[in-house]
């Protein structure tokens, strides 16, 4: 099978709920988690959807249905993983033709595909992003979890385009020890705004 005629997607779950973190916090949208990453960040906490193999592979067109009846929202958040593993086209193209909003989130680590609403790039420095995906960022979301990562923001910051909206967010098991040197920060650097994951506070997906 051509990589531009995938039409099954490993998907480790699927949801509707609240944005809680970045530039669209507070938003309805359905959520869908695609399997399989191999960056294998420390902190990351989603590592249940890191090996693909565990998880069912589903139709685009029958996932599709199943949102079109959960959904009052027309906004789609595209996670992982590493949702860019896989050629997103198809999916994209499907969805787009429901008049749905798409949204990525993605390390940026494997080439761009598919047409998007919105980009968000939370780029790791065992995996760099390709250089393609900074132009077409629409949110760099950099992950702190110590200071000297504001270094690794900051080279990041360089390369996207000059209306990419720029977030600082506190590794979670360490906010308590970071969030005021992050504050600090953006108050030097207003540039900056912070994310915080406001849905681990609500206790919702």
């Amino acid at each position: 099978m051509k990589k531009k005629e995938i039409k099954l997607l490993p998907i480790v779950e699927d949801f509707y709920s609240l944005q809680g973190e970045g530039f669209h916090t507070g938003k309805a949208a359905y959520f869908i988690r695609i399997g399989g990453c191999d960056i294998a960040c420390s902190f990351c906490d989603t590592k249940f959807s890191w090996n693909a193999d565990l998880h069912k592979k589903i139709k685009i067109d029958n996932l599709l249905e199943k949102v079109k009846k959960k959904s009052v929202a027309k906004s789609i958040v595209v996670t992982g993983g590493e949702p860019l593993k896989y050629n997103l086209d198809y999916f994209c193209e499907k969805f787009k033709e429901n008049n749905f909003k798409i949204f990525l989130e993605t390390s940026g680590s494997y080439k761009l595909s598919g047409k998007w609403d919105w980009i968000c790039l939370s780029p790791k420095k065992k995996s760099p992003p390709k250089k393609e995906i900074f132009s077409k960022t629409n949110e760099l979301k950099v992950i702190i979890e110590n200071l000297d990562d504001l270094l690794w923001a900051e080279e990041n910051a360089k390369k996207v385009n000059k209306n990419c909206k720029l977030f600082l967010q506190s590794e979670w098991s360490k906010k308590d020890f970071l969030t005021n040197s992050i504050v600090e920060y953006i108050k030097k650097n207003p540039k900056w705004a912070i994310s915080i994951q406001t849905h681990k506070y609500l206790n919702i997906p």
